[in-house]
């Protein structure tokens, strides 16, 4: 089983930084579907990801046609939009022998309107007041994902963790 963030054209490399820190912690593959609204080897994507690039399974898809080819089961493909009726904790992710895949769109305009309309049954949306426009994505990003894991009883992940010389014990 593996979960999969994928970001569709991200914009802001601090964003993306700090979703692929939670990559990192959870063991989660990261997608990024092209174009990137900056250089992956922006500073401010670096430091966001501080020393963790290396534990990120990263993943680089020309567009979202390149992406779409790559998941197996289109049936887990959610598609995060403040446009659904559907809440991101309804679905069952519990399965840890399947994939899961979380597509979160651009931070201006979101996903396509026409791909999601195509994918309706698959969108989810985090509940919220009308004061906002959107969340922050890599708020998004982290809430969701944690959400699955927490369905996965978080498996492969440490559950306790203890310092050396443990003040606590």
């Amino acid at each position: 089983m593996t979960n999969h963030i994928a970001l569709y054209q991200p914009l802001m490399p601090a964003n993306t930084g700090n979703i692929a820190r939670t990559c990192a912690a959870t063991d989660t593959v990261l997608h990024l579907i092209k174009p990137l609204g900056f250089q992956t080897d922006d500073k401010h994507l670096k430091r966001a990801g501080l020393d963790y690039w290396d534990k990120v399974r990263l993943v680089y898809h020309d567009d979202l046609a390149a992406f779409l080819a790559t998941v197996p089961d289109l049936e887990r493909l959610y598609l995060i939009t403040k446009f659904s009726d559907r809440v991101y904790s309804q679905p069952d992710f519990s399965d840890i022998k399947q994939d899961h895949y979380f597509l979160f769109g651009k931070e201006t305009t979101g996903l396509p309107e026409d791909f999601m309309r195509e994918h309706q049954a698959n969108c989810l949306r985090i509940p919220m007041t009308e004061n906002v426009r959107a969340l922050n994505l890599s708020n998004t990003a982290a809430l969701v994902i944690y959400e699955a894991l927490r369905q996965q009883n978080f498996a492969g992940l440490e559950l306790t963790h203890r310092y050396p010389h443990d003040k606590l014990k």
